[in-house]
């Protein structure tokens, strides 16, 4: 009896691991189409900054380019001991708070308002929104001429027909431009961004918990005392978002004073300032550090809002 070898099952082969070339490979071939985007993002965005930054280091007028030399800090220090760079940053800061607060107030009546069931709510809509998809310069030119104007202005033809409408003679018509020009830049700019405010607002009270609002009104809750303790609470971050995303905006708005004041009448806000400089005083160093404050600035502002804007998707995500 021949004795016969037991052989042990064949083990399978394993598997060829996966190797670090090949995940690179594929992640490489998922990124591979947005590189040029980004290519095209960082030749239009970071190297023009990264030109700037290197000039506001230099005491450059181009009307005596053999005078150029590097200064250091001293251009910055210039942005915030020059007394009309520092009344242009203080007109920025007043110009962007009144029109970002007046424009949270005005956007949140009218949230309020669509936020209702009404014959013609879309129609309504529609019409409150328009002002926001008006191009800048064009409402800037809208205000100027056909409201402000002291000729043919709407604004004066109404106090002439309500003077001639009650027997007041000799009613005063007003050069709202040149009597009162902050505030007439600060009108077509809560004119134009009120919308904005608006539909970030109608959003959150579109999101609000149906059950909540409906046992709070069972339970004998007032309107008052509802928007106090259960839409304001909600709406706290789409408050905060629309306040950061608008003074990101607004700081930087240049059309509106452009058009109406030309900067005149102390409306010169920072981006004004850092024009005027730059082209008509040639200097290209000093504008360039303006400019990088301005961006700095933004910066800040702008990271508050997107860690408001991830909370909010946070928020939405756990709800769901």
């Amino acid at each position: 009896m021949t004795d016969t070898a037991v052989r042990p099952p064949e083990a399978r082969p394993a598997p060829p691991a996966k190797g670090r070339s090949g995940s690179r490979a594929r992640a490489w071939a998922t990124r591979a189409p947005l590189l040029p985007a980004l290519v095209f993002l960082i030749v239009i965005t970071q190297l023009p900054f990264v030109a700037t930054l290197v000039i506001s280091f230099f005491d450059w007028n181009s009307l005596k380019p053999d005078k150029r030399h590097f200064t250091g800090l001293s251009n910055y220090a210039s942005v915030f001991t020059d007394p009309a760079l520092r009344e242009s940053v203080l007109t920025t800061v007043v110009l962007t708070a009144s029109v970002v607060i007046v424009s949270v107030v005005l956007g949140l009546a009218f949230a309020l308002l669509l936020d209702r069931t009404f014959f013609g709510r879309g129609v309504v809509r529609t019409l409150l929104i328009t002002p926001f998809l008006i191009v800048p310069v064009s409402a800037a030119l809208l205000w100027k001429h056909a409201l402000y104007n002291p000729e043919y202005g709407l604004f004066n033809g109404l106090l002439t027909w309500f003077g001639n409408l009650f027997g007041i003679e000799g009613i005063a018509q007003p050069e709202w431009t040149s009597q009162m020009p902050l505030i007439a830049v600060e009108a077509a700019l809560i004119w134009q961004w009120t919308p904005f405010m608006m539909l970030i607002l109608l959003a959150g009270l579109q999101s609000r918990p149906a059950e909540m609002m409906e046992a709070a009104r069972l339970d004998g809750a007032g309107p008052w005392q509802m928007f106090r303790f259960l839409t304001l609470p909600h709406l706290r971050r789409y408050l905060e978002l629309g306040v950061l995303l608008g003074s990101v905006y607004i700081v930087q708005n240049f059309d509106a004073v452009f058009t109406i004041t030309a900067g005149g009448l102390g409306t010169a806000n920072l981006p004004y300032t850092v024009y005027e400089t730059f082209y008509r005083a040639h200097e290209y160093g000093l504008a360039s550090a303006a400019g990088v404050v301005v961006v700095i600035g933004t910066v800040i502002i702008a990271t508050f809002a997107l860690r408001v804007v991830s909370s909010l998707f946070r928020e939405e995500a756990s709800r769901a």
